[in-house]
């Protein structure tokens, strides 16, 4: 999906905005799905069990879930949940830390790869508390308000100004890793362009990448096949699909597998072994592996998991 209006809503015909933000009650449980863009959720009431790369976790009122693009997450309410969440396109995130850091980097590009070091947990749980989240809530709404009627570039300072407000409170709580970068060691070797936001994936076969893996995610796909389909080396195709989507190709395969395999783990009755086979995996103890480093958990829990009654909100 090339935006995230595409993505929180499901209209391609949408126009694009690097910011949007919605709220929602969830009454039931949502299979483990990944976004082409950051998301913070924001917890307003009610609680839930959410299932990503951190494991197993509740999460209840003054908690935060945080997002990396491409991160798999799913969630069992407890009676019901509503969240706000803000959805932000990927490079408008990276421009933000180019700048943050503009001492240290060359250009996006060179952002990128420090982003990735700095921000090296892509799915985190923050516990904010109770109170210092309600004095987030005014401006979440009027971030929802302001998006409800689409992109506004008259509006977009505001917009900005309020989700600025907001990371200055939610950031400190994100867990980083220690930077060894000085001034001296800038890079060099790619020249910097005055603009770089990719909003879509830069390249045709790029996107035909996409579509041939999510249309057959258990075929037996290697990177030379890849490649070889749409003429370009597997150095150039994976260069070009991390650009895109932060993942080489077999990463995101993975991702899409651990997707559908959640799903027939939820909605069928075939084994763990059938279902590693059904999405691509030979090996059970395989798909366990990666199962597990994208959802959380192991199938057989996710899938009893799935199962469990839902609890009321008392």
């Amino acid at each position: 999906m090339s935006s995230i209006e595409e993505t929180a809503t499901g209209d391609s015909r949408a126009s694009f905005a690097p910011i949007l933000a919605r709220t929602r009650s969830i009454h039931r449980p949502i299979a483990p799905v990944a976004y082409d863009c950051v998301k913070l959720i924001f917890v307003r009431h009610g609680s839930a069990i959410l299932l990503s790369e951190f494991g197993e976790k509740p999460v209840t009122v003054g908690d935060v879930v945080a997002l990396g693009a491409s991160t798999l997450c799913g969630s069992e309410p407890e009676g019901s949940i509503t969240v706000t969440t803000l959805y932000l396109d990927r490079d408008y995130v990276i421009d933000q830390v180019f700048w943050q850091h503009a001492a240290l980097l060359a250009d996006r590009w060179d952002a990128q790869d420090f982003a990735d070091e700095l921000y090296s947990e892509p799915a985190q749980i923050l516990r904010l508390g109770e109170d210092r989240a309600g004095m987030l809530m005014p401006w979440l709404d009027e971030l929802v308000a302001l998006s409800l009627d689409g992109p506004s570039p008259e509006r977009f300072y505001r917009t900005q100004a309020l989700l600025f407000a907001v990371l200055d409170v939610v950031t400190p709580f994100v867990r980083t890793t220690a930077s060894r970068r000085s001034p001296s060691q800038r890079k060099s070797t790619r020249p910097g362009l005055p603009r770089h936001r990719g909003f879509a994936p830069l390249r045709a076969e790029v996107r035909q990448i996409v579509e041939m893996l999510r249309g057959a995610p258990g075929e037996r796909w290697t990177l030379d096949r890849l490649a070889d389909t749409v003429h370009l080396s597997p150095a150039q195709l994976s260069r070009v699909f991390v650009d895109a989507y932060g993942k080489t190709p077999l990463a995101y395969l993975t991702m899409l597998r651990a997707e559908q395999m959640a799903r027939l783990l939820r909605e069928t009755e075939v084994t763990v072994e059938q279902a590693a086979h059904e999405v691509g995996w030979l090996s059970r103890n395989h798909a366990t592996r990666l199962f597990r480093q994208c959802v959380g958990v192991s199938p057989g829990r996710y899938r009893k998991l799935s199962r469990e009654p839902r609890r009321a909100v008392a």
